[in-house]
């Protein structure tokens, strides 16, 4: 069985909760890595800043949503509300993305997922971005949403949004590979708006005390926009498509897998909801799945007597004809916009290309 939690191992050294000798010998030689990278990786972003590194045009207004870790920050669900913010503006926005992972002439796992949640909206993957964002003004899009291109930053945005994760906001305070971080948290000034995901999972005070460290990091200068936001489990999907209410997970045994960033995040999601998750399989990030799995998958749920539960990115992975008597179906999550959620559709507002429509005329994306 090909199970591969390299991720939460990796996390383990780098957090430091691996206490062996040889964990902490690791350290200590990732630790001129992760320094030189965020060297070269701030020499970088003051050549863009000064204009010794040019950027380039869309030709239409380009949204970036990214974050400043490693890992899930829960940043499909925010480019699923911008996305679905811009259309009840009138507006035709595509989405734009490197397509990590992804096998040749395949979606990614977050592309599989956008398509998923919003059918009908362009996704062109790309790892030259600014091909990838012209190519879709030219197919009619007027705006795009840039997936994941925070620290991409040849192509020129109107708006910068960055993902924080509350239950691992600081990418265990190195930048990789001594860390999580892919840039020093400093670079979190370049952002417009911070939206503080999964905020719901940590108390007040923990967020509080979120911002107060990233703004020190920053030098008092965080993002004009600070808004905390909740992932919300909204239903139960099978592959069909069918969706169930979300309290179907209330007191059944389950046991559950994911190949997601932060596969923990998703555990006590099903946790909280009431769902006795007797058995869990974290897979390595972006994991193929195999029609060898499947089988075994399912064997490990009757094994079990229980549900198989994993996440809408999985989900869409699966190959097609599930193996075995045991049905899997995946949590929806969407995104609630706790506070700053005026503030952020502003923000929106301010580039989106208007239709003869009042972005503030209801409670759009509420």
């Amino acid at each position: 069985m090909p199970l591969l939690p390299d991720a939460e191992s990796f996390k383990r050294l780098v957090d430091g909760t691996d206490t062996a000798a040889a964990a902490t010998l690791a350290r200590l030689a990732l630790a001129p890595l992760g320094a030189t990278w965020g060297t070269v990786m701030a020499l970088r972003n003051a050549a863009y800043d000064r204009g010794w590194l040019a950027t380039r045009q869309a030709g239409v207004p380009v949204v970036c949503v990214g974050n400043l870790t490693l890992g899930g920050t829960g940043k499909t669900p925010l480019v699923a509300w911008v996305v679905r913010h811009l259309t009840s503006l009138g507006c035709q926005p595509a989405i734009v993305s490197r397509g990590y992972g992804a096998a040749a002439g395949r979606r990614s796992d977050e592309a599989a997922e956008l398509t998923l949640l919003l059918p009908g909206v362009r996704h062109v993957a790309d790892r030259d971005r600014v091909a990838a964002a012209t190519s879709a003004a030219a197919a009619g899009a007027d705006i795009v949403v840039l997936d994941d291109g925070f620290q991409h930053r040849r192509l020129a945005r109107d708006l910068d949004l960055v993902a924080i994760d509350a239950t691992d906001p600081f990418g265990c305070g190195h930048v990789f590979p001594r860390g999580l971080l892919r840039e020093r948290l400093a670079g979190l000034t370049r952002a417009d708006a911070a939206i503080l995901t999964r905020a719901g999972s940590v108390s007040l005070q923990r967020r509080a005390e979120i911002r107060d460290r990233l703004a020190a990091a920053c030098g008092g200068r965080l993002p004009s926009v600070w808004v905390e936001a909740s992932h919300a489990p909204v239903a139960v999907r099978d592959p069909a498509g069918t969706r169930r209410a979300i309290d179907w997970l209330a007191g059944r045994r389950v046991v559950a897998f994911a190949g997601i960033g932060n596969p923990s995040a998703f555990r006590r999601t099903l946790v909280a909801l009431g769902a006795d998750v007797v058995a869990f399989r974290p897979y390595a990030d972006h994991h193929a799945y195999a029609a060898a799995d499947l089988p075994d998958l399912a064997s490990w749920a009757r094994t079990h007597d229980a549900a198989l539960v994993t996440t809408l990115k999985d989900l869409v992975k699966l190959p097609a004809g599930f193996a075995g008597e045991t049905a899997v179906v995946a949590l929806e999550i969407a995104m609630v916009l706790e506070t700053g959620a005026a503030e952020l559709g502003a923000l929106i507002d301010g580039v989106a290309p208007r239709f003869g429509t009042d972005p503030r005329d209801g409670a759009v994306g509420r």
